[in-house]
Parts: structure tokens; sequence; C-alpha cells
């Protein structure tokens, strides 16, 4: 039973896309979840929680360079990388800012569920999610007036207590049960990856279906610059991560943060700061499914080896 939920959570990228075509088919099929995204992805920390130990964190704890190196990606070269494909492509006005918005955005909490997938350093995950919210208070709006010539309000207050309640609590709470009930805890964890896949395949797909005409016209410019963003930054992010020789583990999941931004957060930003560009919010909500796309298709790959490399030894 273990293997068969492992080969349906190794799948992710399948059910992602899958998803997404569907959303954009019949949205009505997925737009029933969206007032259960913020509920879904606590339950995702809850489950991640659960499978976590306080010497995890203690271990991420230790490592102040890794997780300081990764926010300083995540601010340095996703919002770089943003401006300089809105600028190469030439990408219409709307959807520029909307690129550039979401390349300066902090790490969302679906980096943390691929991170688990990945079987990457989650702990150290969580806590650079968390850091790099905090500091996106005031870099978010700093750096997308900066690049795309207009100020962001960001509500500090809301993201912090949104980051309480979607990520702090429930992976504490998982842990506590982790704790306090180690025996039946034990049963029941192996499935949360699967849980994981399925309520991110659900978040993606509620998304896309709520911007299903937008999305079918906005153009292959726009959608090409979407998925370059979200690609060339997994890609930078390890390979940056590399550069400081950190092990493996610490650069899968710096590639994961850097490649992974809160889209959630970009499209509310994009609808409250610029209602009078309406289509700044699509690449938003296509950022979601490409990078959980491009992120889980990775996740699986570095399952697929580890599990290769372990049957090797």
């Amino acid at each position: 039973m273990n293997r068969f939920l492992t080969f349906l959570a190794n799948a992710f990228p399948v059910w992602v896309t899958l998803g997404a075509i569907l959303a954009l088919i019949h949205p009505p099929l997925f737009l029933w979840f969206k007032p259960y995204i913020i509920p879904g992805l606590a339950v995702i920390m809850l489950g991640m929680g659960v499978t976590l130990d306080f010497d995890d964190f203690k271990e991420a704890l230790k490592l102040p360079k890794a997780a300081f190196a990764g926010v300083i990606a995540q601010f340095f070269i996703m919002p770089l990388l943003g401006w300089g494909i809105a600028r190469m492509l030439e990408i219409p006005t709307p959807f520029a800012v909307g690129l550039i918005l979401t390349a300066c955005c902090p790490g969302g909490t679906a980096s943390n569920v691929v991170t688990f997938i990945a079987k990457a350093n989650v702990a150290l995950s969580v806590v650079m999610t968390s850091v790099s919210t905090m500091v996106a208070i005031a870099l978010t709006p700093v750096l997308t007036k900066l690049l795309a010539g207009h100020y962001v309000e960001v509500d500090a207050m809301k993201m912090f207590l949104d980051m309480i309640k979607i990520v702090l609590l429930p992976v504490g709470a998982g842990i506590a049960l982790h704790h306090l009930f180690p025996n039946k805890i034990k049963h029941i964890s192996s499935s949360a990856p699967l849980v994981a896949v399925i309520v991110i395949t659900l978040i993606c797909a509620a998304i896309i279906g709520a911007h299903a005409d937008a999305v079918l016209h906005s153009g292959a410019k726009m959608l090409f610059g979407v998925f370059l963003l979200h690609s060339c930054a997994f890609a930078l992010g390890y390979g940056f991560a590399k550069l400081l020789g950190f092990p493996t583990q610490i650069r899968r999941t710096i590639s994961i943060e850097v490649g992974m931004q809160n889209s959630g957060l970009a499209s509310g930003l994009a609808n409250n700061n610029f209602q009078t560009e309406p289509l700044t919010v699509v690449p938003c909500a296509i950022s979601a499914t490409f990078h959980s796309i491009i992120g889980s298709i990775l996740a699986g790959y570095w399952r697929l080896k580890d599990h290769r490399e372990s049957k090797k030894s």
C-alpha cells in the first residue's frame, strides 16, 4: 500500500497538469474549491508537521547561512528575472506588471509542499518561507515600484496573521501530534504526501478556473514569459546554492524556494492595486500552475533519483 501511495504522489505533475486542463475546459468543475484554499493549505501543513520532529527545526536553525542565502536569492534572482524577461519579450504592460509583481513576492506555502514531496529539507523550507514573507512586507512594494514603476501596498498584519494560520500553527500542531501520539501518527504519515498532491492540484485548478477566459486569451508571449520566469528561477536557485557549497538537500530546498512564489498574494495585490489594469492578475494566476508543474516535475525526478540510488546501495 505504501508503494502505491508513493507512486500516486510521484505522479504530481500529471495530476496538476490534468487539473489545469480540465479547469480551462470546464471552470465550474473546480471553482467550488476556492473558499477552501486557505484551509486546504493548513491541512497540508498539518500533514507535514506530523512527519517533523523538533530536532528537524534545531538542525534547520543551525543553518542560518542557508536560510539567509535563500532569502537573498528570493529577492535578487526572481525580481531581476521578472524585469529582464518582461523587457526581453516586450510583454504588454499589464502582463509585464503582473509578471514583475509575481517575481517580487515571497515564497509561497506550496514550496513547503513540493519540498516535502522532493524529500528536501522541509523544516528549512518552512523557516525560509516565513522569513521571506516577513522581509517581503518591505521589499515587495519597494522592488515592484523600482522595477515596474508602480507602488504596491501590502497589508503587513494580514500577511503575518495568514502565515501564522497557514504555516506556523498547523505545523506546530502536527509536531505536537507527532510527539504525543507517535505510534498512531506513524500509520497515517505515509499518506501525507498524497493528501498534499490532491489539495495542491485542487488549488491550482481552482485558480486557473477562476481566470479561464483571461488565460485562454492572454497569448503565447505572456505564457512563455511566466514559464521562463519559473524555470530559470529553479535552475538559478540550485546553481546559486551549489556555488555556495551547500549539500544536495539544501540545494534542492533553495531551488524550490526561489522557483515558487506566493501567487495567491500576487493575485490579491494585483486586484487591489492595479484595478485600472485588470489583466495584471492573469500572470499571477497562471504562475500558480506553472511553478507547481515545474516544481512537481523536479520533486518527482529527485524522489525517483533518490529511490534508484538507495536501491543501488
